[in-house]
């Protein structure tokens, strides 16, 4: 078991390194612009690897960014199929990584409950 979850690990990285590369070099879609890919989760039985990004702008660019990856994602599975030699290439699946999003929020969240309560105004001299 503690193997074929290592495999899998690896099939990830793998696969997160081979798309990063085939978007900075070989696919030519504006509307993808400058995404970050944050992880990629490949399913047990190998058909299917969702693809987390992250995408600058608001949500309707993300949803644009969204679109075009889409778009290419029979392109990039093609590519992957060939140059990776593996049996099965997962049919891939892109959305919007908002873990980062969370993050600040959350920090936000605890500086509020840190912030030190204003002290009481009075008018008892000083």
């Amino acid at each position: 078991m503690a193997r074929e979850h290592s495999r899998t690990q690896r099939l990830n990285q793998l696969l997160k390194e081979e798309i990063s590369h085939l978007l900075q070099r070989e696919v030519k879609d504006a509307r993808i612009g400058m995404v970050t890919l944050t992880a990629v989760e490949v399913s047990a039985d190998l058909k299917h690897a969702t693809v987390y990004v992250q995408a600058p702008g608001d949500d309707q660019r993300k949803a644009e960014a969204l679109r075009g990856l889409a778009s290419a994602a029979g392109f990039i599975r093609s590519r992957l199929g060939r140059e990776l030699r593996i049996r099965r290439t997962p049919e891939l699946r892109f959305v919007i990584d908002h873990t980062q999003e969370r993050a600040a929020r959350i920090r936000e969240l605890l500086a509020e409950v840190d912030a030190p309560e204003d002290p009481p105004q009075g008018g008892d001299g000083e």
